[in-house]
């Protein structure tokens, strides 16, 4: 049994200089359904998401685009809301880290950290990669085929050379964690989801952790340090701090012991060494709880590569939901990729699951039901049979998705799922009750078949909450779906009888 609950949900940030893409939009709504799934489960849900608006890269494209840092990524920063908001996305909270309240809370964190001896002054020289603002050793670097040769000195994610930079930094003393480190990882064997990606981020930290610069000198665009206001913290105090911000950290209480620690730290595989090396280590410098856990996912390519602006591959989702529909769009980001793989979104892979799972299957059960139940019964929705082979099936169902949500695992959540359309679909197709005559006989086949879409919309609402809520108006029950309330919404028996069973326009047209 689900134990109620507050829970805490979390993405990254995203960078604001350049506008939402596909990548961004797969961990948001990612996030989006886990949110909705708990709050079905009746917890008080918080799903937090925002805009990384600091740093060196942000204070060069403004200064490209012929603008000031704060016109830049107040013209950007919109777009990631409105493109949440046309996505569907349910978040309870979008930060930006230009916000006072954000400002409050790296301040207190920077304080701890400083104050327990852990941020010291020193001089640092090295290769930095400005896209992705981390320092680089000799060893990770790469070369790469370029158009006039071989580029040396390029950084392993973005592929373009590094620059030189030598100046005055603070620096957290990272090394001084590494057994604290594996020792709560040790006690914490399911905090990193899943266990392939969670061993990087042990390699990472059996591998020696060196000490990283959290200051420039020659930013300006962040916030000061409060003890040095000469410096300008940057990127990992300030980005990562976010999550705290939102809760109230910082802000002379502490309240932000209600939701913190986080449940989940959604990221990509880009990013482990930040979230879950440096992370908890600054926490745990700052007397801060570490968070419960982080869910890691994969990259989604676009022809075999990671989308980037450089790259040129960057696909719009919002061209994308324009063209297939937004529940479609949805449905695959979700169900196409096992979360912490790699996925590569192509158009025909889109419309080869796009009309299996949702034209074929789940499109095509709701119309023939409306359409039997409009000839055979009136179209008058009947009751379940209480003994039918799919309440077994809706149990198995049920149980195996809220297990595969549990673990951060969508695309397994809803092959489980659809367990219950594909059952329901092969019912009908044993029993024929098109071909029968009315009676108690189609009645009970009809229930059944109606009653399984009862527990679809429901399982569904997480990944296509449009397409929940028009399943069950259509088979005539009140309400929302949203207000279901799990485990006992997918107890079998519970559609009631005698409701107008309405057929409408297809749920999911077939793509060419």
């Amino acid at each position: 049994m689900h134990d109620v609950s507050r829970f805490y949900l979390t993405t990254p940030i995203y960078y604001v200089n350049a506008e939402p893409h596909l990548g961004h939009a797969y961990t948001t709504i990612v996030g989006d359904a886990l949110a909705r799934w708990h709050r079905l489960l009746g917890d008080d849900v918080r799903y937090l998401t925002g805009t990384d608006e600091h740093g060196l890269k942000i204070q060069q494209a403004a200064e490209a685009a012929g603008v000031s840092p704060q016109e830049f990524t107040d013209d950007i920063a919109p777009k990631f809301a409105a493109a949440w908001d046309r996505l569907n996305i349910s978040n309870d909270d979008f930060i930006r880290t230009t916000e006072p309240r954000h400002k409050a809370a790296v301040e207190e964190l920077l304080q701890r950290c400083y104050d327990a001896g852990d941020i010291e002054l020193d001089t640092f020289a090295g290769k930095y990669c400005v896209a992705c603002e981390e320092y680089y050793t000799d060893d990770e670097l790469i070369t790469i085929d370029g158009p006039d040769g071989p580029r040396a000195d390029c950084c392993p994610i973005h592929l373009r050379p590094v620059e030189y930079f030598e100046e005055e930094n603070y620096f957290f003393r990272l090394s001084r964690f590494e057994d604290r480190l594996l020792d709560w990882y040790a006690a914490h064997p399911d905090a990193l989801k899943p266990e392939h990606r969670g061993n990087e981020a042990i390699g990472l930290i059996k591998s020696g952790l060196r000490d990283f610069s959290i200051s420039r000198t020659s930013l300006e665009w962040g916030i000061p340090l409060p003890w040095d206001s000469k410096h300008v913290t940057y990127v990992w105090f300030d980005a990562l701090t976010n999550y705290l911000a939102a809760v109230g950290f910082g802000d002379g209480t502490d309240s932000y012991r209600d939701w913190w620690p986080v449940d989940h730290h959604l990221i990509g595989k880009d990013i482990i060494r930040q979230h879950c090396v440096y992370w908890p280590a600054m926490l745990m410098s700052a007397g801060v709880d570490l968070p419960k856990g982080w869910a890691i996912g994969g990259w989604l390519l676009s022809g075999g590569e990671k989308m980037s602006k450089t790259s040129g591959n960057v696909v719009d989702p919002l061209d994308l939901v324009d063209d297939v529909g937004l529940d479609g769009f949805r449905y695959y980001v979700l169900a196409d990729t096992a979360y912490g793989n790699d996925g590569d979104f192509s158009i025909d892979g889109f419309t080869s699951r796009y009309n299996s799972d949702l034209a074929n299957n789940l499109g095509n059960l709701l119309s023939r039901v409306a359409t039997v139940v409009a000839k055979k019964c009136n179209a008058i929705g009947t009751a379940p049979n209480p003994d039918s082979p799919l309440a077994a099936v809706a149990a198995t169902s049920y149980a195996d998705a809220a297990a595969q949500w549990d673990v951060v695992q969508p695309s397994k959540a809803l092959e489980a799922t659809w367990q219950l359309v594909r059952a329901t679909n092969a019912h009908l197709e044993v029993n024929e009750p098109w071909k029968a005559e009315p009676g108690p006989g189609v009645d009970a086949v009809m229930g059944d078949a109606l009653e399984a879409l009862r527990i679809v919309a429901v399982l569904s609402h997480p990944a296509i909450p449009d397409t929940a809520q028009a399943i069950w108006e259509r088979i005539g029950l009140p309400g929302q779906v949203s207000d279901q309330r799990l485990p006992d919404a997918a107890s079998w028996g519970q559609y009631i009888p005698g409701a107008a069973v309405t057929k409408g326009d297809a749920l999911f047209p077939r793509l060419p």
